[in-house]
């Protein structure tokens, strides 16, 4: 995975660095693997307000998650957090998708005539 880090009027230090990379991998995990993924966590202060985005793109879906908090570390984790469900959603999505196909009203209107 491809991580970008921004800091808005705010020092990236190591420890946000490594609470991103910890939560994106996770996240990695449950998106295809992490191949081809590319990840932008943005932070940024504004006046009392730690802003958190982050953005995840893989294989044509994209999920953002903005979250603000007193304290920057709590908005990265919530934003990460809800990245996640966002994740989980598309996969099972997907997984249902492909599982159940939607019948077409020709295949059952075929199957009555059949039946009949």
């Amino acid at each position: 995975m491809i991580i970008e880090y921004t800091g808005r009027q705010f020092a990236i230090t190591d420890k946000y660095r490594e609470q991103a990379e910890a939560g994106l991998a996770a996240i990695a995990r449950i998106v295809n693997g992490g191949e081809a993924t590319t990840a932008k966590v943005v932070l940024a202060v504004d006046k009392y307000r730690k802003v958190a985005e982050v953005t995840v793109a893989s294989r044509g879906q994209s999920m953002v998650a903005r979250c603000e908090a007193t304290d920057m570390t709590t908005a990265l984790r919530d934003a990460l957090a809800k990245i996640e469900q966002q994740a989980v959603r598309q996969k099972q999505k997907t997984t249902t998708t492909k599982r159940h196909p939607r019948s077409t009203g020709r295949v059952l209107a075929t199957q009555a005539v059949a039946s009949a």
